[in-house]
């Protein structure tokens, strides 16, 4: 067996983001048992992380992973009599196809397949999202309860259900065709938009934002957009992380602590990034069937052409909250909406936005409307309340940053009284 040098200084843990996805794929149209597909790669992703740091890196880690979860599988088959049928299936097929090496393994990026495969029709579209979040994302399950505003238990087992539903519906491992695409496509979008949105701001953890999974929802966005080259949504939405991710660089400081937009120093953002967004858009808008994706980069795209924070058109922006609002009921677009309103017609009416949110349950528990809030509190001028809800809102904050961040403004209001 083969090892490279210098594994030790490789990220292992984003290897293996990038490469689970790919060998599930693989195991997947080999074996045709999602589930236990999974189950097969997740083992042979710990065994990865005890053994690549001793060992080193292999010369082809996908293929090492690759072969160590067919073993699995066929460990896994041949440890259930009731399934001696497939283990006969699966040994004609391994001897056709014969598996004598690491360099054995098809080079193929099954990673698009997963993804529409999770996304099938028979799922509900929550479900089909939570099994490809899971899947080809990465994200553990309590992640992904945050994400959908539920409890971890009940996110496990729409998981579970959504696994045995891909396993009894018998769809072939494969892209599906056009016409299909199109029905789950929204699915998909949604999924990518997630990912990267936990990785742009974590919903957990002692760090911001994890490049990993911001990375990974970019990535996975171009293939898509490569995929279907005229549909203006993809386009939008990977336009939308690239706008957004051009101002990573500038969202910390040395010590990973959060910096406002207001604040950053908008000569670290990614001009190349928002160059790459502003054409994605450009040539996505004028195609017609406006979707939201396209609204939210439009958005992202005015606060990036801004050379100070004084220079925001923000009633551009307001206008297209407006548009947006239309477009769907989620709590944080009229959040944002509240927000843009303040800066146009000041903060009394962004307050009065918010109050519309009281009672909200999928947004109740969230430290983020808290957080307006206080901001809008504390530009009407009243610093006690405003200290009040900030110290709410670090309550109910788990990302570490953003927790310090909310306490710092806290403290500094209160000192202030």
């Amino acid at each position: 067996m083969a090892w490279s040098e210098h594994a030790s200084d490789l990220p292992i843990g984003h290897l293996l983001r990038e490469l689970t996805p790919q060998v599930l794929g693989i195991v997947v149209r080999r074996f045709r048992d999602f589930a236990a597909a999974e189950d097969a790669v997740q083992e042979a992703s710990m065994a990865a992380v005890m053994q690549w740091p001793q060992h080193g890196l292999p010369e082809n880690p996908r293929a090492w992973l690759t072969q160590v979860a067919f073993r699995r599988m066929t460990d896994h088959i041949r440890g259930e009599s009731a399934r001696r049928r497939r283990e006969t299936e699966a040994a004609e097929e391994a001897a056709r196809v014969p598996v004598t090496g690491f360099d054995a393994v098809p080079l193929e990026d099954d990673t698009l397949v997963l993804l529409f495969l999770c996304c099938h029709p028979a799922l509900a579209p929550s479900s089909a999202i939570a099994l490809t979040l899971r899947a080809v994302g990465g994200l553990t399950t309590a992640e992904i309860a945050n994400a959908f505003l539920v409890p971890e238990a009940t996110m496990a087992q729409r998981i579970s259900r959504a696994k045995q539903t891909i396993k009894a519906s018998g769809i072939p491992f494969q892209l599906p065709n056009s016409e299909e695409r199109g029905l789950r496509l929204r699915s998909v979008l949604h999924v990518l938009y997630l990912i990267f949105n936990e990785g742009y701001t974590a919903t957990s953890g002692p760090h911001l934002r994890r490049a990993d999974l911001s990375q990974e929802g970019i990535r996975l966005a171009r293939v898509a957009l490569q995929l279907e080259s005229e549909n203006s949504e993809i386009a939008g939405l990977l336009a939308l992380m690239l706008l957004t991710d051009a101002r990573r660089h500038a969202r910390t400081g040395l010590n990973d602590e959060l910096i406002p937009l207001s604040q950053q120093n908008r000569a670290l953002w990614d001009r190349g990034q928002i160059a790459e967004g502003l054409a994605l858009l450009s040539a996505a808008l004028p195609k017609g069937s406006l979707g939201p994706y396209q609204l939210q980069a439009a958005i992202a795209a005015v606060h990036d052409e801004a050379e100070h924070p004084e220079d925001t058109d923000w009633p551009q922006i307001l206008a297209l909250y407006e548009l947006l609002k239309r477009m769907s009921d989620n709590p944080m677009v009229i959040l944002n909406h509240a927000i843009a309103a303040a800066m146009v017609h000041g903060p009394k009416e962004g307050l009065n936005l918010l109050d519309g949110l009281q009672g909200e349950p999928r947004i109740a528990e969230r430290h983020r409307l808290d957080a307006v809030r206080a901001h809008l509190l504390e530009m009407v001028g009243d610093a006690q309340a405003a200290a009040k809800y900030y110290l709410a809102a670090a309550g109910k904050a788990v990302n570490l940053p953003e927790r310090n961040y909310l306490l710092m403004q806290a403290a500094r209001l209160a000192s202030m009284t």
